[in-house]
């Protein structure tokens, strides 16, 4: 079974959750116990060697006093598809009316 790379974004958010938790003086393990996972996964996530799901980023964030956004790098990734964005939709016009 072939290893799965780290992503830039995982190793980024790994790093984030890193420091947050120095900046609050927790411990790994405290860490860990409050999001009722083992130090070896605060561990991974924080070397970016598993990636964190949206929920679990979520409640990592509420422990350490962070926003979400916190997390992510300010610029997008070259790498990473452009951010959604909802078509404009044509409406139709009424009678006597112009676009």
């Amino acid at each position: 079974m072939k290893a799965k790379a780290k992503s830039e974004i995982d190793e980024y958010v790994g790093a984030r959750i890193r420091e947050g938790r120095l900046a609050l003086n927790l411990s790994q393990e405290q860490l860990a116990r409050a999001l009722g996972v083992s130090f070896q996964q605060i561990q991974n996530y924080e070397k970016g060697a598993n990636g964190v799901s949206a929920v679990r980023l979520f409640d990592i964030c509420k422990i350490l006093n962070v926003s979400l956004a916190s997390m992510f790098p300010l610029d997008r990734p070259k790498d990473l598809p452009r951010p959604f964005t909802q078509p404009r939709l044509h409406q139709p016009t009424r009678p006597g009316m112009t676009n």
